[in-house]
């Protein structure tokens, strides 16, 4: 084993999605494969559904993230198993308040701070104890059979991209959503050659034109976790469209606690929950 450095951390989460986060604003410390599996491996490194790079656009090193403006803070994310990925909902909430919490910007309540994904530029904004997430037009796709252990057959999912790729299916009861296993990944079919974050959903009720979901989820690269931001937007806009359209706000309960999701006037979904800070510690992490 070769024994890896890290001058400094911070372990964050949104609704127990869960990150390792550095700061690299010069693009000194690029990460790898080998280096996000030591980092967010839960016995023998840090632990996290993945790893996040804050680094200055133009000193990334990637491609996608050093085509915007130069100088707009990148959120270079990394899925656990050493994948990297385009787009993370929780996780661009975390990033905003380690930035804040690491002083390398200000914001006031009501402001927001464009941040560089590798699904384009995403705008968060900073409300009360709450960060809100612009996570930009959303595009309905097609259907597949889903199968899961503890479904007794494989049921319809819904195609979802919301920056990543996404299938929504929907389940008759609780029981049934509490009767999953999803310590394997769901099989497509077909298949995505890209893999697919995979969210079962149990809707509720519609009120007052909000709408409400219980969600749990596979992500690709990561296993289950116990939230994921895109897929809490997949799941509510799927849900939304099979109601036809009763609803523009939705509250997504996921294991790790609530967000919500709103379509603002241009079609964009917003995602709206907290990200907090556990702890900031330096250390020495094997790369295998």
């Amino acid at each position: 084993m070769t024994a890896l450095r890290i001058d400094g951390f911070s372990k964050g989460h949104g609704t127990g999605n869960d990150f390792v986060l550095l700061a690299d604003p010069d693009g000194a410390s690029p990460l790898s494969a080998g280096r996000v599996v030591a980092l967010a491996d839960r016995r023998f490194g840090i632990g996290g559904d993945g790893v996040i790079r804050a680094v200055r656009s133009g000193s990334s090193g990637d491609a996608v993230l050093d085509a915007a403006p130069a100088g707009t803070w990148a959120m270079d994310y990394w899925n656990a198993d050493g994948s990297v990925s385009e787009m993370c909902g929780n996780g661009v909430r975390v990033f905003v308040r380690f930035l804040l919490e690491s002083q390398l910007v200000r914001l006031a309540d009501g402001e927001g701070i464009d941040i560089a994904t590798r699904a384009g530029l995403k705008r968060v904004e900073r409300r009360g104890e709450l960060f809100a997430a612009d996570l930009g037009p959303f595009e309905l796709g097609g259907d597949r059979l889903v199968a899961a252990h503890g479904l007794d057959i494989a049921r319809p999912g819904l195609d979802v991209s919301t920056g990543n790729p996404h299938v929504v299916v929907a389940l008759a009861s609780a029981a049934e959503l509490e009767a999953l296993e999803l310590h394997a990944a769901p099989a497509l079919d077909p298949v995505s050659d890209a893999g697919a974050n995979v969210e079962f959903v149990v809707p509720g009720t519609i009120a007052d034109g909000v709408g409400s979901i219980r969600m749990r989820v596979h992500e690709r690269g990561s296993g289950e976790t116990l939230s994921c931001g895109t897929g809490a937007v997949a799941a509510a806009m799927a849900t939304r469209h099979w109601s036809g359209d009763a609803a523009d706000r939705w509250i997504v309960d996921v294991p790790g606690g609530r967000l919500e999701v709103e379509v603002d006037e241009r079609g964009h979904a917003w995602l709206t929950g907290p990200a907090t800070l556990v702890f900031r510690g330096e250390g020495i992490s094997p790369v295998r």
